[in-house]
């Protein structure tokens, strides 16, 4: 069946790739990879969650190492607390937006640093499958509960000046996943301040059994009910999260669904007018409109392979203020340099305030100026061939080529990046032009009838 390891976490079929067994194993295993003294865990909604994450837990403590268990929680609440408690790394039990009979881990050092294949994941994984006996050492760690919710919320209100808050209607989806207590406890805080947000909230309690289906927001499938519950109660925006929510996805007050990268200019021009001269993290599939509005606010662009592992890390060496992926990963340098799905609506929340703009107002003029495909994906057997025809295709003409990710190519007015998945065997293909909308269709087009043939 193979292995759960990932290039950036571990996830797999249970039963099969992960199970209890496996889940004492990893926590056995990081504890004599990291040597930590203290680790904080945290697990999904997922049926099984709680189980692997005990086990996890088990796995730790018998090797020394106290756990701080934080109960329920999504991916950002484990990054924070690892650095608020300033423990020596954390992990969430998590699937995100995998199928549900799947599961699996994101682990993090001190001051949440990714652990992917290139930091210690592969490491992790051989120790955990060879075959050398794991022994239980004598002075085993011990495990207490403790919530940071209090402290996380305090923490993301930090992004806003909540007195600039005017009235708004927010439809938020959780999509019975883990974002639902976050919003229940910044609606007591915004109702304790007189803040005036209404919030509507959709598929909001948490459940395993994911009865409206799998919460991933990037497709198209599943924007129904967001866009559906934005029109239907007058809102000024909609907000929907995955399973663990590190992404959050906006819909404007008409229920169309903004592509992510436009989000990404839009959070970069909050940033760089509180701080000019900046710099911005983006990655490579879709780059005129963010480097346009970087550049014209007085920022630095800054270009990195997509991942949350490399942004992360070249945001640290180059001390980013903020850095956007077009998939609807927002990080944030005074968040550790980690995403989360929570900051970016709270900022576009003060931004409607502020601008007295409504969503779909502040975005139009960047989506005429820059119209993109968003992205698409192609299964294909050898990805590697496709890479190559379009190379040999169009290498003649563009006046760019980039290879840091795939392959990017530049033309006087159009530009596409195809990328192999990381995870699945799939092209994934982003065709933008500038003002253009025909021709980045007619474009979007070609290259698909080519990696069709």
């Amino acid at each position: 069946m193979g292995s759960p390891f990932k290039a950036y976490d571990i996830r797999g079929k249970l039963g099969e790739q992960l199970n209890e067994e496996v889940a004492y194993k990893i926590g056995s295993v990081f504890a004599i990879f990291l040597k930590p003294q203290t680790i904080v865990v945290g697990g999904d909604i997922r049926e099984t969650s709680e189980d692997l994450k005990l086990n996890l837990a088990r796995g730790l403590v018998d090797q020394g190492v106290n756990v701080i268990d934080l109960g329920m929680t999504g991916t950002e609440e484990v990054y924070f607390a690892t650095k608020f408690l300033e423990v020596d790394g954390g992990v969430e039990v998590t699937a995100s937006h995998n199928p549900i009979d799947y599961n699996g881990m994101k682990l993090v050092r001190e001051e949440s640093r990714p652990i992917s294949a290139d930091t210690g994941l592969k490491d992790i994984e051989r120790m955990v499958y060879s075959d050398n006996e794991i022994i239980p050492i004598e002075a085993k760690g011990n495990i207490i509960k403790k919530s940071v919710l209090n402290e996380f919320v305090t923490h993301l209100l930090t992004y806003i000046d909540v007195s600039n808050i005017k009235p708004l209607k927010l439809v938020v989806n959780s999509g019975n996943g883990a974002a639902g207590h976050v919003i229940d406890a910044i609606e007591a805080v915004f109702e304790d301040k007189n803040i005036p947000v209404t919030f509507i909230k959709v598929n909001h309690e948490p459940d395993g059994k994911f009865p409206n289906g799998i919460p991933n927001p990037i497709l198209p499938e599943n924007r129904a009910a967001t866009s559906e519950a934005v029109l239907k109660n007058n809102a000024d925006m909609g907000i929907a999260w995955d399973g663990d929510f590190d992404r959050c996805f906006l819909f404007d007050e008409k229920g169309q669904f903004i592509e992510g990268y436009y989000i990404v200019g839009l959070l970069a021009e909050v940033f760089l007018q509180k701080q000019p001269g900046a710099k911005v993290v983006h990655d490579p599939r879709l780059t005129w409109n963010t480097i346009d509005i970087v550049k014209s606010n007085g920022g630095i662009p800054i270009l990195s392979k997509c991942g949350h592992a490399f942004i992360k890390e070249i945001m640290r060496e180059e001390d980013a203020v903020y850095g956007g992926e077009m998939s609807a990963h927002h990080y944030f340098r005074d968040f550790a340099y980690c995403d989360s799905g929570m900051i970016p609506w709270l900022l576009v929340s003060e931004l409607l305030s502020v601008k007295n703009q409504k969503l779909s107002e502040m975005v139009q003029d960047r989506i005429e100026k820059f119209p993109s495909s968003g992205e698409i994906n192609r299964r294909l057997d050898d990805p590697n061939i496709a890479i190559n025809l379009l190379l040999e295709k169009y290498q003649q003409d563009a006046i760019v080529t980039d290879k840091l990710d795939g392959i990017s190519m530049e033309f006087d007015s159009w530009r596409f990046n195809l990328r192999k998945s990381n995870t699945e065997p799939v092209v994934r293909l982003n065709v933008e032009s500038r003002g253009d909308k025909e021709l980045m269709e007619s474009k979007t087009q070609e290259i698909l009838d080519l990696l069709e043939s």
